[in-house]
């Protein structure tokens, strides 16, 4: 699911009750920011990162990134646009897929300067696709088309260049979830995946709603429903267990992001799209592989944390996230122009703002001298420690 204009391009006229209610969900949004955190100078051990604006060749928003390596970083976001740079963001080269010009790419992952996927949303069914390049983005091919006149698709995530899975929103009880094992076609494994709670589906704010790690495992977070959930597997997702977050749940409401740093250790986010009552922006670890979730100390930000990423690569097999440190990026509504932006190095016991940085919607790292922030206008901001 996603937000307001943004979030929800869906017409109730032609896609029912479910997705009038996920249109309206964040119709609901808006929030001032405040801050209740421990500041730099009271740690005065703990320093702030280096932030360095870059020209990402867009002033099209920007709503997913995928960094390859300190090198190579994919970005993708509305009006069918993506850019990438080869050099560490000193140039960013940005273009349209054609046909996709109404589109909205909610992610991207990539494996090297020439193969990268998008993910895509719309206002009709088959709006919802993935793309594939094989040549650094000159050409493009469709490899899944979204049928179901009910279907919305939220994030996906690979393990490797051949092995990935797509995330939608429960349709009458079932995650309609698709696979590939080839890097060209996309299996149905609905009946692999857990029965979905009344109501339940993710968040498409940053492509971050699913994330992989290692081999063979991935998670999967939720809102919508009673209780937030993660949804997890051990087997490329042969088989799903769904454990509760302890994140508030609601019609406008769950986890929205969701990264690990190793087959066990993992950290949730989310928070409540709803103006009325901003700051339930919460993130929660687990030590067990996500079977069970305990709050952190609440980050200082308020809306809804739209996405996260640990201090290190993201996505890749055990050790290769160092530290517990992660970051974090904040949205509040209507326009999703605002927000706001923070990191702690221990998982959540001790925050620390960004100052100044607000309106961008996802974040992740190469390493730790290596991650981005995108958003608003085109916007991209390198950070690191």
């Amino acid at each position: 699911m996603f937000l307001a204009t943004d979030l929800f391009c869906r017409d109730e006229s032609r896609w029912g009750e479910t997705i009038m209610s996920k249109q309206l969900l964040v119709a609901l949004l808006g929030a001032a920011f405040t801050c209740v955190t421990l500041s730099a100078q009271e740690l005065p051990l703990v320093h702030q990162p280096t932030l360095t604006p870059q020209d990402s060749g867009t002033t099209n928003g920007l709503i997913a990134v995928w960094p390859v390596n300190p090198q190579v970083v994919w970005a993708s976001g509305r009006n069918g646009t993506f850019t990438v740079t080869t050099d560490g963001g000193e140039t960013w080269n940005a273009g349209v897929v054609p046909g996709a010009e109404a589109l909205q790419f909610r992610d991207v992952q990539a494996f090297s300067a020439s193969v990268a996927y998008l993910m895509s949303i719309g206002d009709n069914p088959t709006d919802f696709r993935v793309y594939k390049t094989l040549d650094g983005g000159a050409t493009w091919t469709i490899q899944f088309e979204n049928q179901n006149p009910s279907g919305f698709y939220d994030g996906f995530a690979f393990w490797t260049p051949q092995r990935g899975i797509l995330h939608g929103d429960s349709i009458n009880g079932v995650f309609p979830d698709f696979r590939t094992t080839n890097g060209m076609t996309w299996l149905d494994i609905s009946s692999n995946m857990p029965p979905a709670l009344a109501g339940e589906f993710s968040f498409a704010s940053s492509g971050t709603c699913v994330t992989t790690q290692g081999g063979r495992n991935a998670w999967i977070a939720t809102g919508g429903a009673d209780v937030a959930r993660v949804l997890a597997t051990t087997d490329q997702g042969n088989t799903w267990n769904a454990y509760a977050a302890p994140l508030i749940s609601s019609p406008s409401a769950g986890a929205f992001t969701v990264d690990f740093r190793d087959p066990f250790h993992g950290i949730v986010g989310g928070g409540d799209l709803d103006a009325g009552d901003p700051n339930n922006a919460r993130t929660a670890t687990s030590s067990d592989g996500g079977r069970t979730w305990t709050l952190t100390n609440p980050p200082p930000v308020t809306g809804a944390i739209f996405g996260l990423s640990y201090v290190g690569q993201t996505g890749r097999g055990a050790g290769d996230n160092l530290g517990r440190a992660v970051v974090i990026t904040a949205n509040d509504a209507p326009t999703f122009t605002t927000g706001a932006a923070a990191w702690t190095p221990d998982e959540g016991n001790t925050w620390f703002t960004l100052p100044g940085v607000s309106g961008f919607w996802a974040v992740a790292f190469a390493t730790p001298k290596a991650g981005w922030l995108v958003g608003t206008d085109g916007r991209i901001l390198k950070i690191s420690f």
